[in-house]
């Protein structure tokens, strides 16, 4: 039979857990077989800086704090090596740098995870993951008004030059009118 310190230390490990699942915006259950030490360090570091983390934790301690979290809908991907990837902060770069590494090792794979509260499927995750940040977003807005701004200058502009040749406007009230402003 079990000893008591060891069940006393697991539930406390399980309790850790389940409080960090639920206190997290992301988290990954990712299969992570293959990867080298190198590799895993490199994860590792981009995690940190996207304000995420990885754990390497038994199935069995993962299945009960996701329990104890009312969250059995991963039961299923509980087989094998797995690690948890974590975020309190956001979920969309850490997700982003998992999906990077995926992409560059084809044993690292995403099993399912949670994502503000609600599970998540892998196809799911990684539509998410292939979405452009936030950064990315942002200079396409700006190239967008940027374009529609000097298009309408252009037209302003042939307007005026129109109007001048037909003799709407003297030369010399547009130029005074200008040099005003």
């Amino acid at each position: 039979m079990a000893n008591k310190d060891v069940i006393a230390m697991k539930e406390a490990k399980v309790n850790e857990l389940a409080d960090s699942i639920k206190n997290s915006k992301l988290v990954l259950l990712v299969d992570y077989r293959g990867i080298t030490v190198a590799d895993d360090t490199k994860l590792r570091k981009d995690l940190r800086e996207a304000n995420g983390q990885i754990k390497v934790i038994k199935n069995n301690i993962i299945k009960r704090a996701l329990d104890a979290n009312k969250e059995s809908g991963l039961d299923d991907v509980l087989e094998g090596p797995t690690a948890i990837v974590s975020s309190t902060e956001e979920y969309l770069q850490p997700l982003k740098a998992v999906y990077k590494f995926t992409k560059d090792h084809e044993n690292y794979k995403i099993k399912g995870g949670i994502i503000e509260g609600e599970i998540k499927s892998v196809e799911e995750i990684l539509t998410l993951a292939k979405l452009p940040s936030r950064e990315e977003l942002l200079a396409k807005l700006a190239g967008s008004l940027l374009g529609t701004i000097s298009k309408l200058a252009v037209a302003l502009d042939q307007v005026k030059t129109k109007k001048e040749a037909e003799g709407d406007i003297p030369k010399a009230e547009v130029t005074a009118e200008v040099k005003a402003d």
